[in-house]
């Protein structure tokens, strides 16, 4: 049997379990959250691998109405935060809504119905409204390269850690220098033989102030929770205070650029690996990643940098676009998710029956980040251009939640109950305008191209394969808060399941 819900929300990162807490805010109890796994936590489970930490410091990256007063240091790891959202989990009571190893298959949306039948690999759905919050980084993505099935040893992503393959005396190949990678390679460099960072666009890299927290900030945390929201405002003014020099003028960034080479200098003292690890495109156009132990680890004798990126894998050798060999025993993928190809979009068959990825075929756009056209009643968490490259991302999605809650008000509001003559409208959907949803991406657009994203000269995982920044947002959070803080039914079509007769009503 089918289980009929109100709303059901896929995933239980902190899209997912942010949305499960809302709606319970809200007095809705009639909902599931579908995971894929068998627990929750999203990427901060699924990333475990050695040295896995934010980059965002922690009283900032946890919901506004979870405060931890326990933080143990300004930028806790993976375990840390993993273990914050167990805790937020219980908190709110939110496990007897969750369905474990229900890995959604399909959903489809049943225009007569008015609701979407969802299949999952623990059974079966039908839900009035979909909240997607499975986030852009949650599936791994690992290049097409030639005799990689040819090599002998162990292949991983790093957000698929083996953690049953010790590295201890091993030949590594690290490939990708994003945000993993530069983790990792400092907590491994030690234990292995020898590590071989294949490199195809280095990295800007600023020193991470990381430090305990100590036990009599954590008592004034806990003593005084205004102060736990006092730290947490100044972080994100900072931060806010920073993004016009990353939206409107990039030529700011100069100063931060000769910081970074200033952080670089003292670390790498050699000229020529200096030379390789030196970007040529302007700060900011790809994450700024932090992280004091990075350089360091680069100059051990161990290590070797080796630029142009893997292109070819013969047996246990490895081949660098430059021609540079290298033998490995362990090949580590850092090389990042698919982002603007999100898998679930090929799940969702909307009104029309094409999935969300043929509609998104020529690049993603949803209205406010949230509403595609042609799936009523379908939302998504972290949606496109809904990115950000300097702050928290806990902050849109509370702004999307924000919205999401006004959604299904809406939806209270347009569903007419059955009346006592025998007629009624029933469920309502909502089904975003095109004409809205393409005004407001080419607003989007606009005030994109001076960003320093688009203006830079790189290549990052922000643009999709037609160049199109589809990832980040061009503003503020707080531009972002105002924009999602309510549904604008006009940018909507309302749909109305039929009317029914009064013999249907009361039978």
């Amino acid at each position: 049997m089918a289980e009929h819900v109100r709303v059901a929300v896929v995933g239980s990162g902190f899209g997912g379990l942010g949305a499960a807490v809302r709606l319970r805010r809200e007095g809705i109890t009639d909902f599931v959250v579908l995971e894929r796994s068998d627990s929750v936590g999203g990427t901060w489970r699924d990333n475990s691998y050695p040295g896995c930490a934010c980059d965002v410091p922690s009283h900032l990256y946890s919901f506004s109405f979870a405060p931890n007063p326990d933080w143990p240091r300004t930028f806790s790891g993976q375990e840390h935060i993993r273990a914050y959202l167990e805790h937020v989990t219980d908190v709110f009571g939110l496990r007897p809504h969750l369905r474990f190893d229900a890995e959604v298959q399909r959903m489809t949306w049943d225009a007569q119905e008015l609701r979407w039948d969802i299949e999952t690999s623990g059974g079966r759905y039908f839900a009035d409204v979909v909240v997607s919050a499975t986030g852009p980084l949650s599936d791994p993505k690992i290049p097409d390269i030639p005799g990689l099935d040819t090599f002998p040893g162990k292949v991983f992503h790093s957000a698929r850690w083996d953690h049953d393959h010790d590295l201890t005396g091993r030949r590594v190949a690290m490939v990708g220098t994003g945000a993993s990678a530069i983790q990792i390679v400092p907590a491994i460099q030690p234990q292995v033989e020898r590590l071989t960072l294949f490199q195809r666009t280095p990295p800007w890299v600023m020193p991470r102030v990381d430090r305990s927290i100590s036990g009599a900030e954590r008592a004034l945390h806990r003593a005084l929770p205004f102060t736990t929201q006092l730290r947490r405002g100044l972080l994100w003014g900072i931060r806010e205070l920073q993004v016009q020099a990353f939206t409107k003028h990039p030529d700011q960034l100069g100063l931060v650029e000769k910081l970074a080479r200033q952080n670089m200098a003292r670390a790498v003292k050699d000229p020529a690996l200096r030379a390789k690890l030196t970007p040529d495109y302007r700060i900011g156009c790809k994450r700024i990643l932090l992280s004091s132990s990075y350089y360091p680890a680069l100059t051990r004798p161990n290590v070797d940098v080796v630029t142009g990126g893997l292109s070819e894998v013969r047996g246990s050798t490895l081949v660098a676009a430059d021609g540079t060999e290298a033998e490995a025993d362990v090949i580590v993928f850092g090389t990042g998710f698919h982002v603007t190809d999100m898998p679930i979009a090929d799940r969702v068959v909307g009104a029309d029956g094409r999935t969300l990825a043929e509609s998104w075929k020529d690049g993603m756009e949803a209205l406010r980040g949230a509403s595609a056209a042609g799936f009523p009643n379908w939302m998504t968490i972290i949606g496109p251009n809904t990115g950000l490259g300097n702050s928290s991302m806990i902050l849109m999605i509370e702004s999307q939640l924000n919205y999401m809650a006004d959604y299904l008000r809406q939806l209270d509001v347009l569903g007419v109950p059955p009346g006592p003559q025998g007629t009624g409208g029933g469920r309502a959907a909502l089904d975003a305008r095109p004409s809205a949803v393409h005004a407001w991406n080419r607003r989007v657009q606009d005030r994109m191209r001076r960003t320093v994203w688009n203006t830079g000269g790189c290549t990052s995982w922000y643009l999709d394969s037609n160049g199109r920044n589809t990832t980040i947002w061009p503003g503020t959070t707080g531009e972002f808060r105002r924009a999602t803080r309510r549904v604008d039914l006009a940018e909507y079509e309302v749909l109305r399941a039929p009317a029914l007769k009064k013999d249907e009503v009361t039978a």
